[in-house]
């Protein structure tokens, strides 16, 4: 299993229960996918530096993982088509590193 970094973007209009369900389930995806979530930092609301489909702000995540590439791909595949996760980007820790 490679290492991999994501970090998305929540709508910031979700309730806080709404969004640390949101969070639980996406990693759900990696862990069901015999993952393992290695750090979750929660950076908070923050502003855009442009407005995304009207939207100035947005709760910032970014999850350090590892995960095989079928669970990776699924992990992708729901985020691009989640109408709460406004942006995601994911890199291969593995190559940034140079191993």
């Amino acid at each position: 299993m490679k290492q991999y970094e994501t970090m998305y973007i929540i709508k910031s209009t979700l309730d806080d229960a709404a969004k640390a369900s949101l969070v639980e389930q996406m990693h759900g995806i990696i862990t069901n996918h015999n993952g393992t979530i290695d750090n979750v930092n929660d950076m908070g609301l923050r502003d855009f530096a442009y407005k995304i489909d009207d939207m100035t702000k947005g709760y910032y995540v970014v999850v350090t993982y590892s995960v095989d590439v079928d669970g990776l791909n699924e992990f992708k595949r729901l985020m691009g088509i989640n109408p709460d996760i406004v942006r995601s980007l994911t890199i291969n820790m593995d190559e940034k590193e140079g191993k």
